[in-house]
């Protein structure tokens, strides 16, 4: 299980001293998942080393902004994660879609770098990574392999980000400045669904035992920090709002398997129903089906080791062709005019819509989708995550723009894709799943993880019970417990 991340003791006693003689000579001080969870936590010590420092800089501060709960600004902090409330003007039903921002996490304003602190640090704690030595391969589609980069980065360590070619030019500017060497920004056949290529790239690069390779749809830590942190993130926000609500319902793009895991905090505590969603054009769990698709970070064509498909309640696929002109939509001063004058909807709400990237706002046409689907209504609240912003495809908005309407959006394009894609978000490509079903997409897993990575068909089958997932749970006191030590020492070095 230590090549999933899992791991309650210490590996190697050597490689663990080099790294906490390194950590600490470099300043660094790790927080803890509880901290994480609950920030209120954080010593006035901590919370004094944020407000000094820049969220966009590799400062070793800003590994205690990891979380939900930092502000538009992303220098101070809130009580309740920031979030939208969006209203029947927008998407029509009468449900309330509640979506929190995940552009308000530091350095790469996006959600994904929890996952890969939560992927990196046990393995350091646990003397499995040795930053003086090892190289972290990010294999990703995009926000991951940033996340492992800006972590890499404050952990004074290698970080080689791997991701298909046809991925956002945003992406790879950012990954060209964050990157001392070009060579550490590798770049694998296709888009969005060539998740195959970055396995065989990241099999190459294993060769070598530099490279450690943190392979977020297999690593537990990133099914871990969502189901506790993220999970978490929700739960305050829901007991924050008015109104007697319920918590229907969870939406999330399968992407790595990790965001989804909040779904099983819920589900627990609130009985939430949770819905797994993909690209149409890439049907995997629906359809069994493969393609290509441009809702960047969703990834697709198998299934996650660490997604807990048989908890899951219902997949729904949406196109790329609605993500695609939704986003013009809401970032053009036509589109945004369009849903001001000619909708309803109120100022605060078309703000918020900048801080939806692509797979956020499949999120909520899942949602919306849903609602309709099963008859939810004002006091059925539907949560979801924006997982970045809007400024993460300024590039593929403004080819929209020219592939689909020569260049001009005005307001009866407005109308026509808030009419198709809002209004008009229907009920198909949507199933309920049985048992059956469920078994269909778990043993969809075995081609991708026993046949090509090599996983024991005893590790694989052990995921179909939910004991399985729950005991999973017990590590995230033991890997606090191990931080807090590691924090201690090094302060004791330093």
């Amino acid at each position: 299980m230590v090549r999933l991340g899992l791991e309650k003791d210490v590996v190697d006693e050597g490689v663990r001293m080099r790294a906490l003689q390194h950590l600490a000579k470099a300043g660094v001080q790790l927080p803890t998942f509880a901290e994480l969870c609950d920030p209120t936590s954080m010593s006035a010590e901590k919370k004094s080393a944020m407000a000094s420092a820049d969220p966009d800089t590799p400062n070793p501060a800003n590994l205690f902004r990891v979380n939900w709960f930092n502000d538009a600004a992303r220098t101070g902090t809130v009580d309740v994660p920031e979030h939208v409330v969006l209203p029947k003007s927008l998407t029509g039903v009468d449900a309330p879609i509640v979506v929190l921002f995940g552009d308000r996490f530091p350095m790469i304003r996006a959600h994904k770098v929890l996952a890969a602190y939560a992927c990196l640090v046990p393995r350091v704690i646990t003397g499995q990574f040795d930053p003086t030595y090892h190289r972290a391969v990010w294999p990703s589609t995009g926000n991951y392999c940033r996340g492992g980069v800006a972590i890499s980065r404050i952990l004074n360590c290698h970080g080689v980000a791997v991701l298909p070619e046809g991925m956002s030019r945003e992406r790879f500017a950012w990954l060209e400045d964050w990157s001392s060497d070009p060579a550490d920004i590798i770049r694998t056949p296709g888009s969005e669904s060539n998740v195959k290529e970055i396995y065989d790239e990241c099999a190459r690069l294993d060769a070598d035992d530099q490279n450690v390779i943190f392979n977020q749809f297999c690593e537990f830590g990133n099914h871990l920090a969502h189901a506790s942190i993220t999970g978490a993130a929700i739960e305050r926000v829901f007991e924050s709002l008015p109104g007697d609500l319920r918590l229907a319902a969870f939406t999330s793009a399968t992407g790595s398997g990790g965001t989804i895991a909040a779904g099983d905090t819920l589900k627990d505590h609130y009985g939430t129903k949770i819905v797994s969603v993909e690209a149409l054009e890439c049907p995997t769990l629906l359809n069994n089906g493969f393609g290509e698709h441009n809702i960047q970070g969703i990834g697709d064509k198998h299934v996650p080791l660490v997604h807990n498909v048989m908890n899951t309640d219902l997949v729904v696929a949406v196109s790329d062709r609605a993500t695609d002109q939704l986003e013009l939509l809401f970032t053009s001063d036509e589109g945004r005019k369009y849903l001001a004058e000619r909708r309803g909807v109120d100022a605060a709400t078309i703000e918020a819509l900048k801080s939806f990237g692509f797979s956020s706002i499949c999120n909520v046409l899942a949602a919306i989708k849903t609602a309709k689907m099963l008859d939810y209504g004002p006091n059925d609240a539907i949560f979801t995550v924006a997982t970045d912003g809007a400024e993460m495809y300024t590039t593929e908005t403004a080819a929209t723009l020219q592939k689909e309407f020569c260049g001009v959006f005005d307001a009866v394009n407005a109308g026509e894709v808030y009419s198709e894609h809002m209004v008009g978000a229907s009920t198909d490509h949507m199933l309920e799943l049985t048992h059956f079903d469920k078994n269909r997409i778990f043993n969809l897993g075995y081609f991708t993880w026993v046949e090509q990575q090599g996983l024991s068909l005893e590790e694989f089958e052990a995921r179909r019970n939910q004991d399985y997932w729950r005991g999973l749970r017990g590590y995230l006191p033991i890997w606090d417990e191990m931080i807090s030590t590691f924090n201690a020492e090094a302060r004791a070095i330093s």
